[in-house]
């Protein structure tokens, strides 16, 4: 092995797979749904959009459904 390599010349192309991984969108959220997570983010150490991506795909990992019936 080399105990250094020239990539000056190498050609470089984008990642095939980086589309498919996250998508960006727009969401609003509540202060509250804001501030839970980046408390449990700094207790966690990991970043608040990680943290609410990893719950939402619990939710459809376990087929979560959520219950929109009202008191009357």
């Amino acid at each position: 092995m080399k105990d250094e390599y020239d990539f000056s010349k190498m050609k470089s192309r984008k990642n095939p797979y980086a589309s498919k991984l996250k998508k960006p969108v727009t969401m609003r959220l509540g202060e509250d749904v804001i501030s839970y997570f980046k408390d449990m983010a700094e207790e966690s150490g990991v970043p608040y959009q990680s943290l609410i991506n990893l719950y939402l795909r619990d939710c459809v990992a376990t087929h979560r459904k959520i219950d929109m019936t009202w008191n009357a």
